[in-house]
Parts: structure tokens; C-alpha cells; sequence
């Protein structure tokens, strides 16, 4: 059976915001999910060969796969659209106007991202494309396996579990989000955008 490995994220170095510290202990716990994904898995394949499908072990382990597989793919996109070296979004990209249609204006959209960042509780805050109407949502998924809309595409990941801001923030949550925002990788975020578009021809984007 083919494994999942860890991908390195050394441009996370010196990340503006964020202590090596967290860092370190965040990839640490990024690795975790990588090996259960790859546990898990395992662990399946071995029941289903000596006929245990119908177990309530093997109906748990089914359902805690997607937990961390969801868990190992988030942190990749959270950790590949970070960057040290961060620059405003351009106004001209394609991201700055799709945002500006859908949202009406840019500051909109982000006051509305920030603000599902500062909500209670523990989970995720997704910049998310919908391949059926080019339409883009701000969504909160409060566990890895629950809350993110069939069929959309994420653009942009917040981790907004408490292991990613505690170490520096402490409760000050908010702060988190406002760092966040100064290291993103606007080009990368761009990327996934023109590569969802390119996918879906038939959308309809301006």
C-alpha cells in the first residue's frame, strides 16, 4: 500500500509572527496526522482481509480516518500558503477582482474572513471556490471532517485550532488572524484559484 510522507515546509523559517517554537511543535503535530493517515489505513486493509468489516472497531476507525486525512491535507495548505517573504495582494490579480465581485468590496470579504477567525470555538476558516457557479464562500469548518461545502475548492486555509496560536498569542486570538494575515502567500493562493478555473472552464467568472 502506498504511504504518505511528510512535505518539508522550510520556508516556514523566520515567519514573521510566529516563534520557532510554534512552528516546530505545529509541523510536529502536522507529522502526527501524516502517521495515523498511513496507520489507519493500514489497519482497514488488515480487517477487511479477515472479514471484520462489520465491526463497531472497524466502523470507528472509518469514520476517525477522515479526521486524519482532513487533518494531514489542511495542514498542507495552511503551511504552502504561508510565506516570510509576504506582499500586499495585488488589485489587478484575478484573486483581488473575483473577491471584489463576490464580495463587494475586498474589505468586506476580509472583514468577513477575520471575523469567522474570531468566532469561538475551535476549527478552520476556508476562502472556498465553487467549481458549479465561479462563486466564492467564507467557511468555517469546526472539525476537519465537517463544515466544508460539497464540492468547493479551498483557496485559502486558516488554522484556527488553539495549537496554532496559543504558544504565541496566548487567548489573544485575534492578534493570530492579524498575523496570519501579514504572511500570506497571495501568489500561491492565486495559483489555486487559476487552476480551479482552468478545471472548470464553464464557470462563470468575470
Amino acid at each position: 500500500m502506498k504511504e504518505y510522507h511528510p512535505k518539508t515546509f522550510d520556508h516556514l523559517a523566520r515567519l514573521p509572527g510566529f516563534s520557532e517554537q510554534s512552528v516546530r511543535t505545529h509541523l510536529a503535530l502536522y507529522e502526527g496526522y501524516v502517521a495515523n493517515t498511513n496507520l489507519l489505513a493500514e489497519m482497514m486493509r488488515e480487517w477487511l482481509t479477515v472479514g471484520k468489516s462489520g465491526t463497531i472497531e472497524w466502523a470507528e476507525m472509518k469514520r476517525r480516518f477522515a479526521w486524519e486525512f482532513n487533518g494531514m491535507r489542511l495542514h498542507e495548505l495552511y503551511f504552502e500558503n504561508l510565506t516570510s517573504t509576504a506582499m500586499a495582494l495585488d488589485r489587478q490579480s484575478l484573486l483581488y477582482k473575483k473577491i471584489e465581485e463576490d464580495f463587494d468590496p475586498y474589505e468586506l470579504w476580509e472583514q468577513g474572513f477575520k471575523g469567522t477567525g474570531g468566532m469561538r470555538g475551535i476549527g478552520w476558516v476556508i476562502l472556498a471556490f465553487d467549481p458549479q457557479t465561479g462563486r466564492l464562500f467564507n467557511v468555517w469548518m469546526s472539525e476537519h471532517d465537517t463544515g466544508l461545502l460539497v464540492g468547493t475548492r479551498p483557496l485559502l486555509v486558516m488554522d484556527v485550532f488553539e495549537h496554532a496560536f496559543l504558544i504565541d498569542y496566548g487567548l489573544k486570538r485575534n492578534e493570530y488572524v492579524e498575523a496570519f494575515f501579514n504572511v500570506i502567500d497571495w501568489g500561491r493562493v492565486e495559483t489555486r484559484l487559476a487552476l480551479c478555473m482552468e478545471r472548470q472552464p464553464g464557470c462563470v467568472v468575470a
